[in-house]
């Protein structure tokens, strides 16, 4: 699939500076890959190095391209994201890995993504907040944000 995009040596920025975060982009709506891609690409030093239309594309992905963070939707074909996250933690489980989702942040659903291997989730509705849970999970920090709390 052409829009798969492999990270290469090419991204490697020369004079020292560092590698940029490479992130793979796991949802089977193109428009919101698309605008996940621009607002992570807007960031300085990251670089969506793949994308995936589903839970089963996702876990391929992340073995080929081996991103520094995975963001996956909840809600996709073939292999949700809470199953994609659990097969992806059995191989790699120091990937840190962001769920997305059109559902609202519920106790149970964060619940369900902590267990997957999920460090942080964010409503598709907040998807500027996407930026922020990247920023924390790559620090090692959780990202659950429950909107009833809001």
């Amino acid at each position: 699939m052409d829009e798969n995009r492999a990270c290469s040596s090419a991204s490697v920025r020369s004079g020292g500076h560092s590698m940029p975060i490479r992130i793979l982009i796991a949802d089977d709506d193109p428009a919101i890959r698309g605008l996940f891609r621009r607002l992570l690409e807007a960031q300085p030093n990251w670089q969506v190095c793949g994308e995936a239309v589903n839970g089963v594309d996702a876990v391929e992905q992340v073995k080929q391209v081996a991103p520094d963070l995975a963001i996956l939707d909840l809600g996709m074909p073939l292999m949700n994201g809470i199953e994609a996250a659990r097969e992806i933690s059995q191989s790699n489980p120091a990937l840190p890995m962001l769920l997305i989702s059109v559902q609202e942040m519920s106790d149970q659903l964060v619940e369900a993504a902590k267990n997957a291997g999920f460090k942080g989730a964010v409503t598709k509705s907040r998807g500027r907040e996407v930026v922020t849970g990247v920023e924390a999970v790559l620090q090692n920090e959780l990202f659950f944000r429950r909107d009833e709390l809001r």
